[in-house]
């Protein structure tokens, strides 16, 4: 479709009395135009009906949130997600990125309720296994549980579902996807968090022998104890952004 043709199709979009009466592609087109000519607005809206006509496109589900962060509309996506995983319960999609919506709430919340908030997301990514014990899906949940610091306990539930997702990496069939690289950065952050280094870099060895050239299991592998320590608390700071678009990740799902 020409740029033209997709201008045309916004403008249509945005004056429609119905929409999302569109095909979902179309209006997931209609949605990324908009964002580009710099209106989030129209963007999210045509982004939340592209999503609400292809619930089972995790990629439509995760380019809205991104609206949803720039425009601090968290609320509306976590509602948004809340009504399409009652419309279809079956969705291992929704249930991703519903709870990745709670995710992308974080940074912007007090203490207490960031721990309400990452307690919540793990409980829809739970879900998301049961209906779909998919690769992403044990990797989302077990890096998760990587942010929380050891003394909660969850460090070896995380190890549990990374060394799951990197088993079915390695089990797959073809070549080595570059997004699967993720589930050794995370699973020896896990070791880290339990203060075995060696444990760590034997993962992070592992996986660059599988993705050789990958830059964040390179840098981890290249610092001592006292600079990798630092390292890795700057990248799981509280507050910092999780990357969420899953344009890398979803990738990996099998």
């Amino acid at each position: 479709m020409t740029g033209g043709a997709l201008a045309l199709l916004l403008a249509a979009a945005a004056s429609a009395p119905d929409a999302a009466a569109l095909p979902a592609a179309e209006l997931f087109e209609a949605g990324l135009t908009a964002r580009a000519a710099g209106n989030l607005e129209a963007a999210l809206d045509r982004l939340e009906q592209a999503t609400a006509a292809a619930p089972d496109d995790l990629h439509y589900g995760a380019e809205y949130r991104q609206d949803a962060i720039a425009l601090k509309e968290y609320d509306r996506a976590i509602a948004f997600f809340e009504g399409l995983a009652a419309e279809h319960p079956g969705s291992p999609a929704v249930r991703l990125n519903w709870g990745y919506a709670y995710v992308d709430k974080i940074p912007d919340a007090g203490a207490v309720t960031q721990v309400i908030l990452a307690n919540t997301a793990l409980t829809h990514f739970s879900e998301a296994i049961e209906r779909d014990p998919s690769w992403l899906a044990f990797y989302t949940r077990g890096n998760s549980y990587i942010y929380w610091p050891a003394i909660f306990g969850r460090t070896r539930l995380g190890i549990d579902d990374l060394e799951r997702a990197v088993a079915m990496a390695e089990a797959g069939a073809g070549e080595p996807k570059p997004c699967e690289a993720h589930a050794y950065a995370a699973l020896g952050d896990g070791w880290w968090r339990l203060d075995d280094l060696e444990a760590a870099r034997a993962v992070w060895r592992r996986g660059l022998a599988r993705h050789p050239g990958t830059v964040f299991l390179e840098e981890r592998l290249a610092l001592d104890d006292a600079g990798l320590d630092e390292y890795l608390k700057a990248h799981y700071a509280i507050g910092n952004r999780v990357e969420t678009d899953l344009r890398e990740l979803s990738e990996g799902e099998r």
